[in-house]
């Protein structure tokens, strides 16, 4: 068997980062795609420095043509594909009064509909390394606002509920195929996208992308019978946003 591969959506900094960075120390190519292209280049460049085998492609990750040409490119320069991490996220906190039209459709089509898509391009080279090793991995970044509704937060719970459900039916659709998905739900995590909590939710207080990376390795090593179907993670005490609601 050669080099396994990988490809990380929303890698261009917080938890995408931190995962292709992990994915790196364990031997795999990487194709590491984000919207913003100055970033995307700036992380790549510092995985390359790190001495690992990576290409990016920069591109809207709601749009399909943009998935499309990912999983495309993926195919032509590594020729196999071992882990997908669906990563690429947006979130906007709005009361349902208030709700913005193209804010909702952004959280739908980056959070949900691409995730559906990303998984359509990429089961023929999933379903290869899942017959040659039964234990490709698909990791899908949900939230611990997918598991329980959050005022203010309503699409986006929405859609990273929907996350963990797709999740849970990619399991029963895909075991045959040794393709096994987990959904990551974690709470407040120290990132860029946390920026608009940090008034209210300290950032040393907040869980680490590196928490979240360190749990895709256990991921990697876990035997083809065993399936986790989800990680939660959470702040001591919870970790809510106060006052809203």
């Amino acid at each position: 068997m050669g080099q396994r591969a990988a490809l990380v959506t929303g890698a261009s900094s917080g938890i995408g980062l931190a995962i292709a960075e992990m994915l790196g120390e364990e031997g795999f190519g990487l194709t590491v795609a984000a919207r913003r292209a100055d970033k995307l280049q700036a992380a790549a460049d510092g995985l390359r420095d790190n001495g690992y085998d990576v290409q990016q492609v920069a591109g809207n990750l709601g749009d399909e043509d943009t998935i499309k040409a990912v999983a495309a490119q993926h195919a032509e320069r590594f020729g196999r594909l071992d882990v997908l991490v669906n990563n690429a996220g947006v979130g906007f906190g709005e009361l349902v009064g208030d709700l913005t039209t193209k804010k909702v459709d952004l959280q739908l089509n980056t959070n949900l509909r691409a995730i559906f898509l990303f998984y359509r391009e990429c089961a023929p080279l999933l379903k290869v390394a899942g017959a040659e090793h039964a234990n490709a991995l698909v990791v899908n970044t949900s939230s611990i606002s997918g598991k329980v509704g959050e005022a203010w937060l309503s699409v986006y719970s929405a859609t990273k509920h929907g996350v963990v459900g797709f999740t849970q039916a990619m399991n029963k659709e895909l075991a045959g195929d040794g393709i096994k998905s987990t959904a990551l739900c974690p709470g407040f995590v120290d990132t860029p996208m946390t920026a608009f909590v940090k008034e209210h939710v300290p950032a040393e207080t907040m869980i680490t992308p590196r928490d979240i990376a360190e749990s895709v390795r256990y991921l990697l090593k876990t035997s083809p019978g065993c399936v986790i179907p989800e990680i939660q993670f959470l702040q001591p005490g919870g970790g809510a946003l106060p006052g809203i609601g």
